[in-house]
């Protein structure tokens, strides 16, 4: 799954990378986490244009009764979205880029202990997640926007500490990815493949990474492995 992640970008190099017109607001996030509104990239329906805007971290189907289950959808499997009541209607309609340049995961050390570990490009670029969007009327009437990370199987980087990760879509492919008219989900599946290893890298982290509160370049910043194994014992 994906829990935390990071994007500490300038605004004029999230509109270079994604090719958006417009102007993009955003404050710099080192630990980004579940129900925080989060930026995301879309199409626009009526003109050739992608847009940049804030939803909360959580997919609310728009058919949901309260948003209560948006705690339990920040990620979708990727294999099975098509066919999920919570998500189909999103994997062919609402299809988003959700921009990051990190994300952590944590391995199971014993019972109770877990070390993070960050993940991001070997050259510290900017890459997008596979992500979908809903809009759901809430019962005051207003319409709150949400977004879901999809999941596939890891790579050989990530499969160390995990068994799944955020699936990445590579630039090549955020023109189809992103396109509201095109519904063939087979086709799509070739976009939600596991990115190349090879053109990434991991690192340890410290377990301030573990509050999100804690929301500073230190939550990213590499540890020694030597250091955390002496505190174990």
């Amino acid at each position: 799954m994906c829990g935390r992640y990071r994007l500490s970008a300038k605004e004029r190099y999230l509109r270079d990378h994604f090719g958006i017109e417009e102007e993009v607001s955003w404050q710099p996030q080192w630990n980004i986490a579940p129900t925080q509104k989060v930026p995301i990239v879309r199409q626009d329906r009526k003109e050739p244009k992608r847009t940049f805007g804030l939803v909360r971290w959580g997919l609310i189907p728009f058919w949901a009764k309260d948003a209560s289950i948006g705690f339990k959808t920040i990620n979708a499997t990727s294999e099975t979205a098509a066919e999920k009541p919570a998500f189909r209607d999103a994997m062919r309609q609402r299809r988003c880029l959700i921009p990051a340049d990190g994300f952590y995961e944590w391995e199971k050390l014993d019972a109770k202990q877990k070390q993070p570990y960050a993940f991001g490009m070997a050259d510290d670029s900017v890459f997008a997640f596979a992500g979908l969007w809903e809009r759901w009327r809430d019962p005051t009437g207003e319409f709150v926007e949400t977004c879901t990370i999809l999941t596939t199987k890891p790579n050989a980087l990530v499969s160390v500490v995990l068994d799944r990760m955020p699936a990445i879509v590579k630039p090549g492919d955020y023109e189809l990815w992103l396109d509201p008219g095109f519904a063939d989900v087979v086709a799509l599946a070739d976009c939600l493949k596991p990115f190349d290893s090879r053109l990434m890298k991991k690192w340890p982290v410290s377990t301030r990474v573990n509050r999100a509160e804690n929301d500073d370049q230190e939550c990213s910043q590499e540890v020694s492995i030597a250091n955390i194994a002496q505190s174990l014992f």
